[in-house]
């Protein structure tokens, strides 16, 4: 049996320092049927060369996908599942690594148990090569699941688009992914984890947009209201054990 492609999206602006070791992990995938979506986000002119250059010479499989103003994540993640072409999309931020077998495991286990909507337990790390902490993944998730706690690791997380259709981010500056994880169970009722460490989030400046507590409950109550359009006391109460969860 052919193995069905599998397109990878991955956002980009100005990460000269990480992203050749992401394409790497992906090039080095036992799994080899797929495309490397790398969408840059209006970077510097320095680094846009630096990118056209460096990956002209690694791989025919990696594309770049060049936009003219800058969107955010969810816009450029958006138009990267407007071109892909695979029955299969997966996503990968320009710092974070896979596993060499994270694609074959995955997709062989989404295909043999049919399953729509996947994700993997994951390491955390500062420096290449040195492990912070696991985070292990939930094996079954629903809809009002991932209200409280996002389960599914963006860098992890894959979805048939064959069978499911092709399903966008919400233009959501923080919680996108979540977003689109939201979406999708409502089309279909689980996402399944597989606990098998297949990949590795780089951890950033507790200062930035992800490490703010501040930003974090403001955007996880958007969420709730703009996007998921929950009624105020349902949205405060998934805001309460978002908290509790959490902090």
């Amino acid at each position: 049996m052919n193995e069905p492609l599998v397109s990878i999206i991955t956002p980009t602006f100005n990460d000269k320092k990480t992203i050749l070791a992401t394409i790497d992990s992906v090039i080095s995938q036992t799994y080899q049927n797929w495309e490397l979506l790398v969408i840059d986000d209006c970077s510097e002119i320095e680094y846009q060369s630096f990118l056209k250059t460096i990956i002209s010479i690694k791989d025919h499989r990696i594309k770049i996908i060049q936009r003219v103003w800058n969107g955010g994540a969810a816009v450029t993640r958006n138009r990267g599942i407007e071109v892909a072409q695979g029955d299969f999309i997966a996503f990968l931020d320009a710092d974070d690594l896979w596993k060499k077998n994270k694609l074959e495991v995955q997709i062989s286990t989404m295909l043999k148990n049919h399953w729509p909507l996947s994700h993997t337990s994951y390491n955390t790390f500062k420096e290449v090569g040195v492990t912070i902490g696991l985070r292990k993944a939930k094996l079954k998730s629903e809809y009002k699941d991932c209200l409280g706690k996002n389960p599914i690791g963006c860098l992890t997380a894959i979805y048939n688009c064959k069978e499911l259709g092709k399903i966008y981010m919400p233009n959501i500056s923080k919680r996108q992914d979540l977003g689109l994880w939201l979406r999708i169970l409502k089309i279909t009722p689980f996402a399944y984890g597989i606990d098998e460490c297949l990949a590795e989030y780089r951890l950033g400046n507790p200062k930035s947009i992800s490490g703010n507590k501040i930003n974090a409950i403001k955007y996880q109550w958007r969420l709730y209201r703009e996007i998921e359009k929950l009624s105020t006391l349902k949205s405060f109460n998934s805001l309460l054990k978002y908290l509790f969860i959490r902090f």
